[in-house]
């Protein structure tokens, strides 16, 4: 049976279903080695003789890079194809995996960590490749399960890698661990490149007309881009503020000014780049039927800010939430804590089934006021709460917020086909602009407010929706021969 005409069959691996499984597989590698720290931070904080500050910071500092990270292998992926770009990135971010677990202080602790933000990014090229190999009426559903079941390498993390530590026992269980993830991420990186192609045959690979920076198709959304830019260098500069506070001391005050100025450097040079690649809607208008609304990017980044960026957040200090309100072992508060990764499994792929079936303005607006509550029902957990009560409701949060984002992500590739590595590398980057923004706040207050503070973002996310248009119709590609491919968006 062809690829176009393969029913959708998870039991599958051959075709379009193969293509699927090697790159949520690829994904969720990506996530264990990315997480690998999380479950064992006490072990590592012990071994480095690390302040509660420092452990802070290297959650922030995991998360940090792969804001911009996610921009430059969105825009990689849309010009080499996602095979060689996903390919490359497990192999290189292997290095860094080892130095972290070879790390002696907090400051080469600090580098290895910054650096692994980078496979973060790997989340983007998979939207791409299974973009290509699935038809609208599936994609939220593909795209669901590429998500959740990759996500799911955070929770894989949780459970196994203490028990792991365990196994080679001593001070240094963790670094064989963590080690253990960046061999696993180096090895499938031949795995992938050898399994999996970039389309299926006989399809075209469209790619941008111009690379450098996210094409728009309009004035106003020239401004538009620009100024959604801001925020993703602003997020930078946060975490440059807090390395600098007085609390942590690791850059001095001249550093981080040098910091600062390279950030409005970066930025002007990157604004410099949209002007390049789009100066032509000054000029002209662009044809009707080539144009694309940013707005509907816009609309998206904010809700994978509240979605995937509270889920970075969360997953990353869970177990330390659970082992200091409930007095637990730090090795069964990760496995408590995984609980909330867990979801993951089935609550990505049901977000995008849901949209599939139900409509994605529809699903994305229930799942987003569900999101508010769950993460008010968060912020009231305490002590006196049951343990099972409180892992319930931390299940329950979760399945909103990753269903929130199979959602998002079954709108990403519907808005413009050879811009979608691009446009989901900065829905995915806003993603690690909340995990920032929240992570920080989190240094400053308590569990209950941080939670209070995510909740509120939700209902932000809730009234930004409503400028969400329900993606209908065709979206235009031309070929090389000049000849024009129309795509189903509906």
């Amino acid at each position: 049976m062809q690829d176009d005409v393969q029913k959708f069959n998870l039991f599958s691996f051959r075709g379009r279903m193969k293509i699927l499984h090697m790159s949520w597989i690829a994904f969720f590698i990506t996530f264990f080695v990315w997480f690998n720290h999380a479950p064992l931070l006490q072990a590592i904080a012990l071994s480095l003789g690390l302040s509660k500050e420092e452990v802070k910071t290297l959650l922030i500092l995991n998360v940090a890079l792969t804001i911009p990270a996610r921009i430059v292998i969105g825009m990689l992926t849309d010009r080499f194809g996602p095979r060689l770009v996903y390919s490359s990135l497990l192999a290189v971010s292997a290095i860094p995996c080892f130095m972290f677990a070879a790390a002696d202080d907090f400051t080469q602790a600090a580098l290895a960590r910054f650096l692994l933000g980078f496979i973060g990014a790997g989340f983007v090229i998979g939207i791409r490749m299974v973009s290509e190999w699935f038809p609208a009426r599936e994609l939220g559903t593909a795209e669901g399960v590429y998500g959740g079941w990759g996500n799911f390498g955070s929770a894989a993390a949780a459970m196994s890698l203490p028990t792991i530590a365990l196994i080679f026992g001593g001070e240094d269980g963790w670094r064989y661990a963590i080690g253990l993830t960046g061999a696993l991420s180096l090895v499938f990186s031949v795995i992938y490149y050898r399994s999996v192609r970039d389309t299926p045959k006989g399809s075209t690979y469209f790619k941008p007309k111009k690379i450098g920076g996210l094409e728009v198709t309009s004035k106003g959304d020239f401004f538009f881009l620009v100024i959604m830019k801001i925020p993703m260098y602003a997020a930078l500069a946060l975490l440059t503020w807090k390395l600098a506070g007085p609390a942590m001391g690791l850059l001095t005050e001249i550093q981080a000014w040098v910091v600062y100025l390279s950030l409005l450097v970066l930025f002007l040079y990157d604004t410099s780049q949209v002007w390049k690649i789009n100066s032509h809607v000054f000029k002209a208008p662009v044809p009707e039927m080539h144009r694309y609304k940013f707005k509907q990017v816009a609309v998206l980044n904010i809700l994978y800010f509240a979605t995937f960026g509270s889920e970075l957040a969360v997953v990353s200090m869970l177990p330390l939430f659970f082992a200091e309100t409930f007095s637990l072992d730090p090795v069964f508060a990760g496995l408590v804590a995984s609980a909330y990764a867990f979801m993951n499994l089935m609550s990505r792929p049901g977000g995008g089934w849901l949209s599939d079936r139900f409509g994605r303005k529809k699903t994305l607006l229930i799942l987003t006021a569900g999101l508010a509550l769950g993460y008010s029902a968060m912020a009231t957990v305490d002590s006196s709460w049951p343990l099972v009560l409180a892992v319930v409701t931390a299940m329950a949060c979760s399945f909103f917020v990753q269903a929130g984002e199979g959602a998002v992500f079954a709108v990403v590739p519907l808005i413009k086909r050879r811009l979608t590595g691009q446009i989901a590398g900065m829905t995915g980057a806003y993603g690690n602009v909340g995990a920032v923004v929240y992570l920080t706040i989190l240094s400053f207050v308590d569990y209950s407010l941080f939670f209070w503070v995510i909740a509120g973002t939700a209902v932000l996310g809730f009234v930004t929706l409503l400028f969400l248009e329900e993606p209908k119709g065709q979206m235009t590609e031309v070929n090389e021969d000049g000849t024009v491919t129309l795509i189903d968006v509906t």
